[in-house]
């Protein structure tokens, strides 16, 4: 499974971005599909996931009300659309997709170490 996240650039405070992951070597049905962000001196903080099993979304507070996971099937693409960008929102953002069966799925979607596949990060910036 490869992973390929785009969608990153500079933006202004309130702005929007939307950042896509292509998925390939196999649909990601089933898979667990997350996305993460690290920042300058920060370690890799949990942004957003959707369960494998039923879709279920979740997010980090600092996020909760303007961004949403979305998987498009057709495309074999997870979407992280991002709305009402602050300057915290700055940082590299990574997606990351596991099949691990998690007893709390939701839960087990929110760490990174749960993860067995990772793109190579789009970054974003978002100036005040």
């Amino acid at each position: 499974v490869q992973l390929q996240a785009s969608g990153g650039g500079l933006v202004q405070t309130g702005d929007s971005l939307r950042l896509s992951c292509a998925v390939s070597g196999r649909t990601f049905s089933g898979y667990h599909m997350g996305w993460f962000r690290l920042a300058p001196g920060r370690e890799r903080q949990f942004v957003a996931a959707s369960t494998g099993d039923t879709g279920t979304t979740v997010y980090a507070d600092s996020v909760k009300g303007r961004f949403t996971i979305s998987r498009i099937y057709a495309k074999n693409t997870v979407e992280l659309q991002m709305d009402s960008l602050k300057p915290e929102d700055t940082a590299v953002y990574y997606c990351a997709a596991t099949v691990k069966a998690f007893s709390s799925p939701r839960l087990g979607v929110q760490a990174r170490e749960s993860y067995d596949y990772w793109g190579q990060g789009t970054q974003v910036t978002v100036s005040s």
